[in-house]
């Protein structure tokens, strides 16, 4: 695995407009793995603030930080959104398609929606480059959803020894909620590469 940081979306940005199949309780053909899916769209999206997660089934940064997601949904998941996205490519690594996501997410119990990226423009319009990689997108004045959070849930990292906390982005959430300025200094999370359609990857690549 290579041990990727997040590129740091500038803050401010706005969520990018997205229609993307929802995975949760799937069972894809294997000759057609978006065979099935229901779509969700930006646009139906409610106003309340929102926490995306690239995430991924097989990666092993993202299964180090499964508890970690539970417990800030189980926390949150009443004054925030939750959503998650897979964008890794089923050429090379088909452990990510949509029947392992929703397997991933049956056995965690994970109640939000569980997207798949199957043409990886979300994540390129998030500047995505590892998973996991984690955004709070805040609803500013005009009514849009924009970047006020981007980088690590905590320092836990595989085989650093220090528990899984989220403490990052639970002390974000507690602030925003608060209506309070976070900080713009913030870490970058680590994780594996995204997996890039071959010949397609995005120009921070590698």
């Amino acid at each position: 695995m290579v041990r990727t940081a997040s590129t740091m979306l500038p803050l401010g940005t706005q969520l990018p407009n997205f229609e993307l199949g929802v995975v949760s309780g799937v069972n894809s053909a294997p000759d057609d793995p978006l065979k099935g899916l229901s779509h969700i769209r930006s646009v139906d999206l409610t106003k309340r603030p929102l926490f995306l997660m690239v995430i991924c089934a097989h990666c092993p940064f993202v299964k180090h930080v499964e508890s970690g997601i539970t417990n800030l949904f189980n926390s949150f998941g009443n004054d925030i959104q939750f959503l998650a996205i897979s964008s890794n490519s089923l050429i090379t690594h088909p452990q990510d398609a949509p029947e392992f996501l929703a397997s991933q997410a049956n056995k965690l119990g994970w109640k939000f929606p569980y997207l798949f990226d199957s043409d990886q423009k979300l994540a390129k319009a998030l500047r995505a480059a590892c998973t996991p990689d984690f955004y709070v997108f805040w609803p500013s004045p005009d009514g849009n959803l924009t970047l006020r959070y981007r980088g690590q849930m905590d320092g836990s990292r595989p085989g650093n020894e220090t528990p899984v906390s989220g403490d990052d982005i639970r002390l974000v959430f507690k602030s925003l909620l608060k209506g309070e300025v976070i900080s713009a200094n913030q870490k970058p999370s680590i994780g594996c590469n995204i997996k890039w359609h071959p010949g397609m990857e995005p120009e921070w690549f590698g």
